[in-house]
């Protein structure tokens, strides 16, 4: 069974809602548990009893961290807290075990040690009294709930072991997707004449040595025919049958199976980018990134001042377009840490 804080439980409710919402799970309600009703003293703290001696525990953080303050008494007297030698222990989820020590202070005992959130732990108190010892114990759980390992299958709870790790700092930047250079091809006729037949329509792959044109030259009135340099797709197409060519151009053929993400990195950033540094692209409509390096950058800067880092994007499946803009996240830096929690598994507790 997995033991987690009823935030957490709620906030896997909603990320998994449509998974619920969609199959028929329904929810059973069984007997509810009886709340444990718990006596307090003057001071607003848990009583425990045992015989004619009884302490009062409480967690005091008004001006100060968190720590426990208990009060001891004997038949309901007020007992010097010098004379109780006291001792708490606090087993929290994990088997996390907090040892506290009392000193006197004032009227009453002090722990040594900060309470720090979240206050939910199983609390065992040891006294000591004019030679006899004391021990209660008792659950002071806060927010926790237990999920059935059934049920968290279900929802899609899992838990994973934290420890080392490598991490990457990561600087993020923008920019926009372009052809690279001679990725693209004009087409232009040879001799200047009348176009008899067109062979393709815009948007057309086309293989190199393919014929695109048909043209009837003007000084020998015998058709020739245009071919295709490259292979490419057809992405303007300028001159149609019965139009004279006279040395325009007459189509753009494209290479479309890779592209450039130009990104723009203001001066304060600039020492940070070592050369073929990593980078992951998102683009703009596409859910997957795309992972490459730094290629180079240009030695040019824009008018506001932003260096051009350039990077190779494979675009052998057409999923990525000419123009579109780009979010890259480039390493910066790596380091190596002794213990490491996935953001995704962080919660947010108070403060």
């Amino acid at each position: 069974m997995y033991q987690v804080t009823i935030k957490q439980a709620l906030l896997s409710l909603i990320i998994f809602s449509g998974l619920i919402l969609s199959g028929n799970l329904s929810a059973y309600s069984g007997p509810h548990e009886v709340e444990e009703e718990v006596e307090k003293g003057p001071n607003n703290g848990r009583m425990l009893h045992q015989e004619d001696f009884s302490i009062e525990l409480s967690i005091y953080e008004t001006g100060v961290p968190p720590e426990f303050r208990v009060w001891a008494r004997q038949a309901g007297e007020i007992i010097s807290p010098e004379k109780v030698d006291l001792k708490i222990r606090l087993t929290r989820l994990g088997d996390v075990i907090d040892n506290i020590n009392f000193k006197a202070e004032n009227d009453y005992l002090t722990g040594d040690k900060v309470i720090y959130e979240p206050h939910s732990f199983l609390v065992t108190v040891m006294a000591t009294f004019n030679g006899k010892n004391y021990q209660w114990e008792y659950e002071n759980f806060e927010g926790r709930t237990l999920i059935t390992d059934k049920v968290a299958q279900t929802m899609g709870i899992k838990t994973e072991v934290a420890g080392p790790a490598v991490i990457q700092q990561t600087l993020e930047v923008y920019g926009r997707l372009q052809w690279p250079p001679g990725a693209q091809r004009d087409i232009r006729a040879r001799f200047n004449g009348e176009v008899k037949a067109t062979h393709f329509n815009l948007g057309d792959r086309v293989e190199k040595g393919q014929n695109l044109f048909t043209i009837e030259s003007n000084e020998s009135l015998q058709p020739y025919t245009v071919k295709s340099p490259i292979d490419g797709i057809v992405t303007q197409h300028f001159i149609h049958s019965g139009e004279l060519s006279t040395g325009q151009t007459l189509a753009v053929i494209t290479q479309t199976e890779t592209l450039i993400a130009e990104l723009a990195v203001f001066p304060k950033d600039w020492e940070k980018i070592k050369p073929n540094a990593p980078v992951q692209i998102f683009v703009n409509g596409v859910s997957e990134s795309q992972s490459s390096i730094i290629s180079h950058s240009l030695p040019q800067l824009r008018s506001d001042q932003a260096k051009i880092y350039r990077v190779k994007i494979d675009n052998s499946k057409s999923q990525f377009h000419q123009g579109a803009f780009v979010i890259a996240t480039i390493e910066v830096d790596t380091f190596e840490v002794p213990l490491a929690v996935k953001r995704s598994g962080l919660q947010a507790f108070r403060d």
